[in-house]
């Protein structure tokens, strides 16, 4: 960054830091203990960057022999076009990816990998028992085909959900990081007896640190920092730490306030 008079800087992970392990280390053992309970991996993600970078740990993981070979089925249209779109362009990808890409073999795909496209075939999943990941949309629980997938198999405690990205405060991907025992969806209380993980290195929100790191690379003190994008916790820590450790002036705005900048 060069020389800034003010900064505006997310704080979503503004009091944290992310898990310093490996993130195929950590998906290789959260699906390794999920296929020894027997029970489907849900995975609540994003349909574009996220669910493409999952696929992507994945297929590595699978060719590595470090996870088994799974039914792999990703239930979001949206998703499946995404993936499509970043298969079909080579020439986005650096050193081993562009050439895997170009052999049409797609380091996005994995498993005994199914496309879900209509809602009939994502309504057939509800059939398939055992090990199986499961792969739709929202990332947080708040809408989409997901909540289908949800719905008829938290109540299995062989179940997995797999949490790939923050989790806003009142979502249900966030009740459910919390350890919620019911979840109500789609008119229904739903009662959790599934295992919860979250795997943090996928979020693409910097952690604390490497927050700090971005604002130490402006060529000089800015007059001030507005901290956003976080929830109050998180954004205020964040600001107490630019103060104590730059010795900048770094507010946390509320709603509709207002400020003149020069």
């Amino acid at each position: 960054m060069d020389e800034a008079d003010y900064i505006v800087v997310e704080s979503t992970y503004g009091d944290r830091h992310h898990d310093p392990e490996p993130v195929p280390a950590q998906l290789e053992r959260v699906v390794t203990r999920a296929v020894e309970r027997g029970g489907a991996i849900i995975v609540p993600a994003f349909a574009i960057g996220r669910t493409q970078e999952l696929m992507y740990h994945l297929s590595g993981l699978e060719k590595a022999g470090r996870i088994p070979r799974l039914p792999t089925y990703v239930d979001s249209p949206m998703a499946i076009e995404a993936t499509e779109i970043y298969c079909a362009h080579p020439e986005e990808f650096e050193g081993d990816v562009r050439g895997m890409v170009m052999d049409r073999n797609c380091p996005l795909h994995c498993g005994d990998f199914h496309l879900a496209r209509t809602a009939e075939e994502s309504r057939a999943i509800n059939a398939i028992r055992g090990p199986v990941l499961i792969i739709s949309a929202s990332g947080m629980a708040t809408g989409g085909r997901v909540l289908h997938h949800l719905k008829l198999r938290l109540p299995d405690s062989r179940t997995t959900v797999l949490l790939v990205g923050y989790q806003a405060r009142g979502t249900r991907g966030r009740l459910l990081q919390e350890g919620a025992k019911t979840l109500k969806m789609l008119g229904e209380e739903i009662r959790v007896r599934a295992h919860v993980e979250t795997v943090h290195g996928l979020s693409a929100h910097a952690d604390a640190d490497g927050l700090m790191r971005w604002l130490r690379t402006t060529a000089g003190p800015p007059k001030r920092v507005f901290v956003v994008h976080g929830d109050s916790e998180p954004a205020k820590a964040l600001a107490s730490r630019i103060s104590a450790e730059l010795g900048w002036l770094a507010t946390v705005p509320a709603y509709r306030d207002r400020f003149t900048i020069d």
